[in-house]
């Protein structure tokens, strides 16, 4: 299948390089290509250039937005949550109609400093915006509870015993995204419902960035402490991502109502 990626931080590369290894076409989309693929400098958070990252995977192809779109199959929405919808409006309306549009952002608000806030929540989602605005996108909110790493690979954590919500308005392009998800390697995947489910699933992250930092502050106090804890929280920012995760992707224990009142995991 063809995948068109928007953004090319770690969300957008970490899924681009995964496809890409199961095989699949795939065009990343950026705002400026030939300034992404000129660009020598980390970006703000310390990551090697694109240019750098495309070397490891050289069948991954760079385009503009609207390019990535206009021949992507199946397009994903790995760009920042506060500016999705202006970079849909590049993406172009008519590249979308009728394509499955994964949303894996999340309305993160960092002008206040951190912990970011959400630009929209309680009685609106980043996932209702986008269908809204393109409504004939097939979009399916998906992966956007848990790190990059985790969402590609589940099994990092827990053998992949924790669960994935999709929420979507469209039953068909929610069960394709599904087969996707399995084949990433993730066994319990819920269907939460509408588009409308995604208030409660985008919701989760301020608790995961608390929860991380948290774990972070705990380690930069005790790296001197000889507590066996401690230490195996000292500087660990995989153990750090992998208890965020656990609470973010939930381990969900399902029961079936019997006819004598009885319940009974499934």
């Amino acid at each position: 299948m063809r995948f068109g990626i928007l953004g090319t931080g770690v969300v957008g590369r970490t899924i681009a390089a995964r496809l890409d290894g199961m095989r699949h076409e795939v065009m990343v989309g950026t705002r400026n290509s030939e300034g992404t693929a000129s660009r020598a400098e980390p970006d703000a958070y310390g990551n090697p250039p694109f240019s750098v990252w495309q070397e490891e995977h050289p069948e991954v192809k760079l385009a503009t937005f609207s390019e990535a779109s206009a021949r992507g199959e199946m397009i994903v929405n790995a760009t920042s949550g506060t500016v999705s919808l202006e970079v849909l409006e590049l993406a172009g309306e008519t590249n979308l109609n009728g394509k499955i549009l994964i949303d894996v952002a999340n309305p993160l608000d960092f002008s206040q400093g951190m912990p970011p806030t959400l630009s929209v929540s309680n009685t609106d989602s980043l996932g209702e915006q986008i269908q809204r605005r393109f409504p004939e996108a097939k979009v399916v909110k998906t992966l956007h509870t848990m790190n990059a790493y985790l969402m590609v690979d589940p099994k990092q954590l827990a053998g992949a015993d924790h669960t994935v919500f999709v929420c979507g308005d469209d039953a068909e392009a929610k069960a394709k995204v599904t087969e996707l998800l399995h084949s990433f390697g993730w066994t319990d995947i819920i269907d939460l419902g509408d588009i409308t489910t995604a208030c409660g699933t985008e919701m989760v992250l301020p608790i995961w960035l608390r929860l991380f930092g948290a774990l972070q502050k705990l380690s930069s106090t005790s790296r001197s402490s000889a507590n066996p804890r401690s230490a195996r929280l000292s500087g660990n920012l995989v153990y750090f991502r992998a208890c965020a995760d656990r609470l973010a992707t939930f381990h969900i224990c399902r029961f079936a109502e019997l006819s004598d009142g009885a319940r009974v995991a499934l």
